[in-house]
């Protein structure tokens, strides 16, 4: 009779929950083949567009997460398990991590917009919050620069993404403007010729239309006249150049008597009459 009871109470039981867990297994089964395909697609079209590997990595781990998560919610409610408060303690747990996590988050996300905006990339020279280097490693929380000096330096992601930055290397070639300043009694047009003659007789300055070298009177200041030097070159080339004009263009305008004047102050004694 004990045995009938038990027996009975099994047939209930399958009656009752054995479809359920039969619906929940085939959920389990497409949702994961589902997933699955879903998470193809989306590594399919991050590869196509270029994504980062990094940044590709953890949306995809991040996302393949979140499906499971979402698909085991559904599962346990299929079989009659009340899934509100599980519902409800995952948000509330990651309310808590989020508020926990601000910084690192806000990090996180500046990450994600630089990967895939793409400001900058490795070997960059930029500059952003004051400083300036070569872009050696973008993670998802943080971007490192080499600096002129070969000094590390690590930039937070989420204020690198909110602030302006310079990017030196993207187009290739760079537009430089020398000031050279010389009395009020020097020559200007022998000053122009000089500097002119000087750039355009150095092989890695542009020429092409639209980017001719050329100098103009940039300003009439205090104790100077101040000429403007305007070349273009390739960033490999830019360096060296400047340097180079810089100093030949000091030694030739000193050498034909130009003189660069430098801040002084004039005294003038007055002798008081009794």
């Amino acid at each position: 009779m004990e045995l009938e009871r038990w027996i009975n109470k099994g047939y209930e039981l399958l009656i009752e929950y054995g479809p359920k867990v039969i619906a929940a297994i085939l959920i389990w089964i497409i949702g994961s083949w589902i997933a699955r395909m879903l998470i193809k697609g989306i590594r399919k079209t991050m590869e196509s567009r270029d994504f980062d590997i990094s940044l590709r990595k953890f949306l995809l781990n991040l996302l393949s997460a979140a499906f499971k998560i979402v698909l085991i919610v559904v599962v346990l409610g299929t079989v009659g398990v009340e899934t509100t408060s599980f519902v409800a303690i995952l948000a509330a747990g990651g309310l808590a991590l989020g508020l926990a996590l601000q910084g690192t988050l806000a990090n996180f996300a500046g990450g994600v917009l630089i990967m895939l905006i793409k400001p900058f990339q490795i070997g960059d020279w930029i500059k952003a919050q004051g400083i300036e280097g070569t872009v050696k490693e973008i993670s998802i929380f943080n971007t490192r620069l080499t600096t002129f000096g070969n000094q590390s330096a690590i930039m937070p992601n989420g204020k690198l993404s909110n602030d302006n930055i310079i990017n030196y290397t993207r187009e290739g070639i760079r537009k430089e403007s020398l000031t050279f300043g010389i009395s009020y009694d020097s020559d200007i047009k022998l000053t122009k010729d000089i500097l002119l003659k000087l750039v355009n007789e150095q092989p890695t300055v542009m020429h092409e239309e639209g980017k001719e070298p050329m100098i103009v009177v940039a300003e009439l200041a205090d104790s100077s006249v101040n000429l403007s030097l305007r070349y273009w070159a390739k960033n490999e080339d830019f360096w060296a150049l400047r340097w180079t004009v810089l100093e030949d263009g000091k030694m030739r305008l000193e050498a034909e008597g130009i003189v660069i004047p430098f801040p002084q102050t004039d005294v003038h004694l007055f002798k008081e009459e009794n």
